[in-house]
């Protein structure tokens, strides 16, 4: 994908099946536009996107704009029950939004059950004309996804997954721009391909677009220079792997400088959590030099082991701001320290072998502070708007219930003591509030590195490290901290993030694991109007869809 493409702001999407052959198996699969992954989204700074999505799938849909931070745009940021009801089958509805200060790499995905498993796709919004990156112009671009494919129809093993009360299975293939490589059955063709010209510099747009799963990712023999975070500007870090979590995206640069020949971009697991089953089958994709003989075997690159952790806190240590942080927040109006991870719960069914697969004959769920989250049955941003009551309570903890050793001395007697409780909790925030959230993983079940997304802001990473949070040891970094929107929280561990509340709305704050935000592992913050327009949630649009 070259840079001098001409962003386009109108799009027109058409939610729709497509039958592909995969692994020896063909099946249907929901895409945008016939499409898997589904096109890119090409904006500049600032432009107003528009696009109209069609729904010709069987399927409830919504479209979520991933980093885009929907400045006074609430009614477009896409998650299904949070800022809009679904667009049912044969219905349309156009999203409108602008992309305020913001360029670089983003994403669009389905935000309705598991949906997204195939249904997304990049989003690249490039300087304004005549503005320069702040790095070497590469000499192309490419947008590489990684992504997991199953052979499951994907809304059926959702809900045959969370009737089981137990685990979802791994993914049958990881794949890179939707092609697993040579290492799958069926699969020696289906891989995909970057000719490079040798002494150029590329810039790849890396996209996780997994559905529950941490990758690593590398090339054979070359190494990275990371230049972006999030869609955000970084100092330059070298390094020969990334780790890159759902939701989370990076530019890197890559220089074919080597000698001529076919390298192998690999693509492999990361699994922090104990006693889960994940897919170990590296995805491949060539980064092959002109010059390179068809014949020749492609040079398979080294990826960390899947529980290296060292090799994850390597790569975040290294992401800093490109320059002086200056609006981070100094002062602190609210406070919050919010548990995340995993629960068990009690059996209630009448048929527990079906229904009672976790632990111990329990059921699986996951939490924030101990609540898991319960999505309303119609847009909590509607009910807010239109003040519905009995959608919704604002009574979400801005503390732990209790207090103990997070990380070490969870209760784990499943699923006795490892309960949640259940509700549809919203935390409200006054306009402009500059709010510090402290994530805090959990070792109930198991510990594990969690992927936090913010819908409708970014925020500063000020401060991360292991074990339990002890604010009178805790480093923070308040000059060049990365601008995120999504972040890893370390496995028994925690993160400082930073934010001022100045876009009002219902915004969505989950665990990018689908399975985990399915389990609960979710909180919205409504965010009150300040003053005037331009502090003010507007009226929704007429085309909003219905419940």
């Amino acid at each position: 994908m070259l840079c001098g493409k001409m962003p386009n702001s109108r799009f027109n999407h058409q939610v729709r099946s497509l039958r592909i052959t995969k692994l020896c198996n063909s099946k249907d699969i929901v895409t945008i536009n016939g499409m898997f992954p589904g096109p890119v989204v090409y904006a500049q700074e600032d432009d107003t996107v528009i696009v109209r999505v069609s729904n010709l799938s069987p399927y409830n849909a919504t479209i979520h704009w991933h980093g885009v931070r929907q400045r006074l745009s609430c009614w477009f940021d896409g998650p299904s029950y949070i800022t809009q009801c679904p667009i049912q089958a044969g219905d349309t509805f156009t999203y409108n939004f602008t992309l305020v200060q913001q360029k670089g790499t983003l994403f669009w995905h389905a935000h309705i059950s598991w949906l997204r498993a195939t249904v997304h796709g990049a989003i690249v919004v490039h300087p304004k004309s005549g503005v320069p990156y702040p790095f070497i112009f590469p000499y192309q671009e490419h947008v590489i996804i990684l992504g997991e494919y199953w052979l499951r129809d994907i809304p059926r093993l959702e809900q045959a997954v969370l009737a089981s009360g137990g685990p979802p299975p791994p993914a049958d293939a990881f794949t890179i721009n939707g092609h697993p490589g040579p290492n799958y059955n069926c699969s020696t063709n289906d891989v995909y391909d970057v000719v490079a010209v040798p002494g150029k510099t590329y810039l790849l747009r890396l996209i996780n677009a997994a559905l529950n799963m941490e990758v690593f990712f590398a090339i054979a023999d070359h190494k990275f220079t990371i230049v972006e975070a999030d869609a955000e500007y970084t100092k330059p870090f070298t390094t020969d792997h990334v780790m890159i979590g759902p939701g989370q995206t990076l530019g890197v640069l890559v220089t074919a400088d080597q000698p001529i020949g076919t390298y192998s971009m690999s693509m492999g697991p990361y699994m922090s959590a104990r006693n889960v089953l994940f897919q170990n089958t590296t995805a491949i994709a060539y980064f092959r030099y002109l010059g390179a003989l068809p014949s020749s075997l492609a040079l398979p690159a080294s990826l960390p082991s899947f529980n290296n952790n060292l090799a994850v806190k390597t790569v975040m240590d290294g992401l800093r701001s490109l320059n002086p942080a200056v609006d981070v927040p100094k002062q602190i109006d609210a406070d919050l320290f919010v548990t995340i991870g995993l629960n068990v719960n009690l059996c209630h069914s009448r048929t527990p072998q079906q229904n009672c697969r976790g632990p111990n004959g329990g059921v699986f769920a996951a939490s924030m502070n101990n609540i898991s989250f319960i999505k309303p049955k119609i847009s909590l941003l509607e009910a807010y708007y239109r003040r519905i009551s009995g959608y919704y309570t604002e009574d979400f903890p801005g503390l732990p219930l209790e207090f103990y050793d997070f990380v070490n001395g969870a209760p784990n007697n499943s699923p006795n003591d490892t309960q949640s409780l259940v509700g549809t909790r919203t935390k409200v925030v006054e306009y402009g509030t500059r709010v510090q959230l402290i994530f805090q993983d959990t070792g109930t079940v198991t510990t594990e590195n969690h992927p936090m997304h913010l819908h409708g802001y970014s925020f500063y990473v000020v401060g991360y490290g292991i074990g339990n949070y002890d604010p009178k040891t805790a480093n923070f970094n308040l000059v060049d901290p990365p601008y995120m929107n999504t972040i890893g929280v370390p496995v028994g561990g925690w993160a400082a993030i930073r934010f001022v509340a100045d876009n009002p709305g219902v915004w969505f704050m989950h665990c990018h694991l689908d399975i985990h935000l399915s389990w609960g592992l979710g909180v919205v913050f409504i965010v009150k109007d300040g003053k005037g327009e331009l502090e003010s949630l507007p009226h929704p649009p007429a085309d909003l869809p219905r419940c």
